[in-house]
């Protein structure tokens, strides 16, 4: 599955780990950049993304709606991207699963 990087994350991630998860984009290369939450909802499950955000409000989407979209919640607070790069990596294979599992709807990386 492929990943949409929320606003809040650095678009540089995008090509950072394009080698664990292809095909993903920031939501700015969409043209969804300021865009209201549910809009970007509705297009990252009509596309097949999983969000990967530091936003709470995404999470509580998910608990509203379910999925999809999967949620992968980036709690480490003020950062930098290449932290937030070293986490997806080393995070990768649990995210792998997280995704394909049928059931789960979010994931929170610390």
């Amino acid at each position: 599955m492929k990943l949409l990087i929320d606003e809040n994350i650095s678009h540089k991630l995008a090509d950072r780990r394009s080698d664990l998860f292809p095909d993903s984009r920031h939501v700015d290369a969409l043209g969804l950049d300021q865009t209201d939450d549910r809009v970007i909802w509705d297009r990252a499950k009509q596309v097949g993304f999983a969000i990967l955000t530091k936003d709470q409000d995404r999470y509580e989407l998910s608990l509203l709606f379910g999925h999809p979209p999967k949620i992968i919640l980036v709690c480490i607070g003020n950062c930098s991207t290449g932290l937030i790069e070293s986490l997806v990596r080393w995070r990768a294979a649990g995210i792998s699963a997280f995704l394909e599992d049928e059931i789960a709807a979010c994931l929170q990386l610390q």
